[in-house]
């Protein structure tokens, strides 16, 4: 495996070698990585938890495949505020709205871009009409359907 210096010096190589790990597969039993990189259990345990405890590990999610429960339509939405002081307001009320699964504050020409996973478009225009744009200090959203997921992927560390 290639060794890279870690950038946060808190952390060493076998730490970054056991994110790249858990990285391609979660599920990698720590008692698996242990061997592979030639450590005990309780090592690849206690470096997990320093990770955490750094914040370089937010968490463990299970993925799931949106289109195989019924949830067809990928769209990005970039929002206009009124006013940038609004922000704060807008993301409050944007975390109520289930069908935005990401939510950023951008630079450019919009203020916030979201990713949005919905039913069908019927189901998009009515989170849209009905949620997204009576929230209020959106003046306006542009919505950009996606027709194909072609690439996603964490970083790689090594």
């Amino acid at each position: 495996m290639h060794q890279k210096k870690a950038q946060n010096s808190e952390i060493d190589n076998l730490d970054i070698q056991i994110l790249s790990i858990l990285m391609k597969n979660a599920t990698t039993p720590y008692t698996e990585i242990a061997k592979e990189l030639i450590v005990s259990g309780g090592t690849i345990h206690v470096r997990m938890k320093k990770l955490e405890d750094l914040g370089i590990i937010k968490g463990a999610n299970l993925e799931i495949n949106p289109q195989k429960l019924g949830y067809d339509v990928c769209a990005f939405l970039g929002i206009f505020l009124e006013k940038g002081s609004q922000y704060n307001n807008a993301v409050k009320q944007l975390k109520t709205v289930n069908e935005i699964v990401e939510l950023h504050y951008t630079t450019g020409s919009w203020s916030i871009f979201a990713k949005i996973i919905c039913r069908d478009t019927t189901h998009l225009r009515e989170i849209l009409n009905e949620q997204i744009q009576s929230v209020e200090g959106i003046q306006r959203t542009e919505t950009f359907i996606s027709l194909e997921e072609s690439i996603k992927r964490q970083i790689t560390l090594d």
